[in-house]
C-alpha cells in the first residue's frame, strides 16, 4: 500500500502519530518508532512506510534513549500540594507533566525532540505510590509529603516544588488564623505562623519539632495549640518538661489558658489511677516521672504529647527515650531551640518521636549519614516539612527590642527541707524585729546552698536553679552568642568562673565586681567583646550595673532578683542599649514560694508604679514584704516537690 509521504508523521496531542490514508492518527508504539528511526525498519504497526519520521520531521531530533519518570509536587499545604506524573527529559529544571488520563504513554515529543517512555515501570511504581494513598495528579497531604520526601526505593524521582516551609507558610491564610478562644494572650505575627502551622500538624494527626530559638515562645505556641485542641473536645494533652521547669508551665498555662484544667504530676502526692490524670484537659510531669510512671501514662490515649527541651531525648538507647517514646498519642511535639547538638543523631531521635519511620532505622541512618555539613545539607529537606525553625534575626521585625523571660524554677524536696530550716532559724532569731538582713541568708541560700556551706560538691547537684542556668547557657553557646550573668553575691560569681568555663570549652569567662579596680573594668569589657565565639561575663549588678556599654552580649541572666527594679534594669540595660542591633533576651531566674518570688513580685509592683509615673517610691523592701519573705515556704506544696 502507497503511502503519500508528506501526510505519513505528524505531532498529535504531544505524541507522534501517522494517518494511513489520510484518515485518522494511529499512536505507533515506541518501540516500532525507535525501529523506523534508528534500524531504518519499512514498516510501522503492520503498514510499509517509506520515510521514517526522522526525515518527514526535520524539525524534530529523537532520542535513543527514555525520558526518567518523575513524581512533580508543587503548590503549598493552603492551596493544596499537588502529585503529578512527569518525566524528566533532556537538561530542562521543571519535569514534563505527563497528560491525566487511565493509560501512561510509552512515547511523547517535548520541547521539540521526541523520547521513549518505559512505561511498565511507572505502572510498577503507582503501585507504591497508592499503597500509601498517593494518586497521581491529585492532592497529597503534609504526611503524604512527609513519606515522599524520604522513600528511597519508589523507582521514579520525586522532584519536590513545593512551598511547605512552615516558618512563612501560614500567612498565605490571613492574619487571623491563629485566632483562639480562650487563649488570653497577644500572639506576635510569626507565632501567629507557629500556630497555624501546629494546627496543621494536628489536623494530620502527626508530629513535628518545633526548634526555634530561645526567646521566640514556644511554651506560648504549644499553650495556644493544646487550647485549640481543647476548644476541639480533643483531650487530654501530656506536658512532659525538665523537673526545673514544671513550675513554669503550671503558671503559663494558668495566666494565658486559664480555662483549661491542669494537673501537675509530680512528687509523693500525684494521682496512682490513669482515670484521674485523664480527666484533666492538660497534665505537666518531669521526664524522671513519666519513666516511673510509664505503665500508668501509657494507658491514657493522650491527644498531644509536647515534650520540652526535647534534647533530653537525643540519646537513642536511653531508657528515658524509649519510654516517652513508647506513650500513645495522637500528635507528638518535641519543643527544643537546640535541635541537632553534637550529631545527627540526635535529630535522628527528635525525628523518630515526632514523625516514626521518617528518617528510618538508627542503624540504616548510622550508615547513611556522617555528622558533616554535606549530610546535614542532604538531611535538611527530608526533616524541613515537620520542622518549625525560626532564628531572632529572620523575625526581628516582629520582636520588641527587649524579651523578658521569667524562669520561676521549683526547689527539690531536699532543698526545699533545707531551706525551711534556714528559713525557721532566721525567723526565731529575728520574730517580728525581722528586716532585710533577717532575708539574708535566705537569698543566699536561694542563689546557692554552698554560700552557706551546705553544699560542697558538682554545684549543679541538687539543685535546679543552677540546671536552669545552664540549660539556658547551652542554647546560647550553642549559638555563639555571649551572656551577661547578674548576682549580688560575690561567691557565686566564684562558683560560676570555676565551673563554667570546664562545661563550656573555648568560651571567653571574666568578672567584674567590687574586686576589679576601675581601670581595669572597660578592659575587660573590651576583650569580651572582641572575642570571636561564645562568652560570660558574670558581674555584679551594682559595680557592673552602670556606665559600662556591653552590646557585644544580646542575653542577660538575672541569676538572683533585687529589690529594686531600678538596679536590675540598670543592669540589663549593659546590653539593651544604644547602638545594640539585636533583640536582647533577658532570663529573670528564681524559685518559687520562697523569698525570691517574694522580690519577684515586689519588682513587678514597683514597675507598674514605675509605669503609672508614681515617683518617690525607694528600692528597699516594706516590712510586709519582709514578713512576707519570712513566712513563705517551699514545703507548702511539698507533695508537688519532686
Amino acid at each position: 500500500m502507497q503511502i503519500p509521504e508528506d501526510t505519513i508523521w505528524s505531532v498529535n496531542a504531544g505524541r507522534l502519530a501517522f494517518r494511513p490514508n489520510g484518515g485518522e492518527p494511529i499512536y505507533p508504539a515506541a518501540t516500532e518508532i525507535w525501529a523506523s528511526v534508528f534500524d531504518n525498519a519499512q514498516a510501522v504497526c503492520g503498514v510499509p512506510v517509506k520515510i521514517s519520521p526522522a526525515k518527514a520531521l526535520p524539525e524534530i531530533s529523537f532520542s535513543r534513549f527514555p525520558a526518567e519518570p518523575a513524581l512533580l509536587l508543587s503548590g503549598n499545604l493552603w492551596q493544596g500540594i499537588r502529585a503529578s506524573l512527569a518525566v524528566k527529559a533532556g537538561d530542562v529544571d521543571v519535569p514534563h507533566v505527563l497528560p491525566e488520563g487511565n493509560s501512561i504513554p510509552d512515547q511523547l515529543v517535548i520541547d521539540g525532540c521526541w523520547y521513549p517512555i518505559d512505561s511498565g515501570s511507572i505502572a510498577d511504581s503507582l503501585v507504591g505510590l497508592r499503597s500509601h494513598g498517593v494518586v497521581p495528579n491529585g492532592n497529597i497531604n503534609l504526611g503524604q509529603l512527609v513519606w515522599l520526601r524520604g522513600a528511597s526505593d519508589l523507582g521514579l524521582d520525586v522532584i519536590d516544588r513545593t512551598e511547605a516551609n512552615p516558618a512563612g507558610i501560614a500567612r498565605l491564610a490571613g492574619p487571623s488564623i491563629a485566632k483562639v478562644e480562650g487563649l488570653d494572650a497577644k500572639l506576635y505575627p510569626y507565632q501567629d505562623d507557629g500556630v497555624a502551622f501546629l494546627r496543621i500538624i494536628a489536623q494530620h494527626s502527626l508530629g513535628c519539632i518545633l526548634g526555634d530559638e530561645m526567646g521566640l515562645g514556644k511554651t506560648m505556641q504549644v499553650i495556644a495549640l493544646v487550647q485549640d485542641e481543647t476548644n476541639r473536645k480533643r483531650s487530654p494533652s501530656l506536658v512532659i518538661a525538665p523537673a526545673t521547669l514544671l513550675e513554669n508551665w503550671r503558671r503559663e498555662l494558668a495566666t494565658f489558658a486559664p480555662g483549661l484544667s491542669v494537673l501537675l504530676h509530680a512528687g509523693a502526692g500525684r494521682f496512682g489511677a490513669a482515670a484521674k490524670l485523664a480527666a484533666f484537659d492538660v497534665v505537666i510531669t518531669s521526664y524522671e516521672t513519666a519513666l516511673r510512671d510509664e505503665p500508668m501514662l501509657s494507658s491514657i490515649p493522650w491527644n498531644v504529647l509536647a515534650i520540652d527541651e526535647a534534647q533530653n531525648i537525643k540519646n537513642p538507647d536511653a531508657q528515658r527515650t524509649l519510654s516517652v517514646k513508647r506513650l500513645p498519642r495522637r500528635v507528638s511535639l518535641a519543643v527544643t531551640g537546640t535541635p541537632v547538638e553534637n550529631r545527627l543523631t540526635d535529630l535522628w531521635s527528635l525525628a523518630d518521636f515526632a514523625l516514626p519511620g521518617l528518617l528510618g532505622k538508627l542503624n540504616d541512618f548510622r550508615s547513611e549519614y556522617d555528622d558533616n555539613a554535606t549530610d546535614a545539607s542532604r538531611l535538611a529537606p527530608v526533616v524541613a516539612p515537620i520542622m518549625l525553625r525560626r532564628r531572632v534575626a529572620e523575625v526581628a521585625q516582629d520582636l520588641p527590642p527587649r524579651i523578658d523571660i521569667p524562669q520561676v524554677v521549683s526547689m527539690t524536696r531536699a532543698l526545699a527541707e533545707e531551706y525551711e530550716r534556714v528559713r525557721q532559724q532566721a525567723e526565731a532569731e529575728y520574730g517580728a524585729a525581722a528586716g532585710l538582713v533577717s532575708l539574708q541568708r535566705l537569698r543566699m541560700f536561694c542563689a546557692h546552698p554552698r554560700l552557706l556551706g551546705l553544699w560542697d560538691s558538682d554545684p549543679a547537684l541538687l539543685m535546679p536553679k543552677y540546671l536552669r542556668l545552664l540549660e539556658v547557657l547551652e542554647e546560647i553557646f550553642s549559638r555563639g552568642e555571649k551572656v551577661l550573668i547578674f548576682s549580688s553575691f560575690t561567691e557565686m560569681a566564684d562558683i560560676l568562673l570555676q565551673d563554667l568555663p570546664n562545661r563550656f570549652p573555648g568560651g571567653y569567662f571574666n568578672w567584674i565586681d567590687g574586686r576589679v579596680a576601675i581601670t581595669e573594668r572597660q578592659p575587660i569589657v573590651d576583650r569580651f567583646s572582641e572575642f570571636a565565639g561564645a562568652g560570660i561575663l558574670v558581674l555584679n549588678p551594682k559595680a557592673a550595673g552602670v556606665g559600662l556599654n556591653i552590646t557585644a552580649a544580646n542575653h542577660v541572666v538575672h541569676y538572683n532578683p533585687e529589690w529594686n527594679p531600678a538596679v536590675e534594669d540598670q543592669a540589663s540595660a549593659r546590653a539593651y542599649r544604644r547602638k545594640q542591633i539585636r533583640p536582647v533576651t533577658v532570663h529573670h531566674l528564681y524559685f518559687a514560694d520562697s523569698v525570691e518570688e517574694v522580690v519577684v513580685d515586689r519588682l513587678n509592683f514597683k514597675r507598674g508604679l514605675a509605669v503609672g509615673a508614681v515617683t518617690g517610691h525607694k528600692g528597699d523592701a516594706s516590712a510586709a514584704d519582709v514578713m512576707r519573705a519570712l513566712k513563705i515556704s517551699p514545703l507548702s506544696n511539698l507533695d508537688r516537690l519532686q
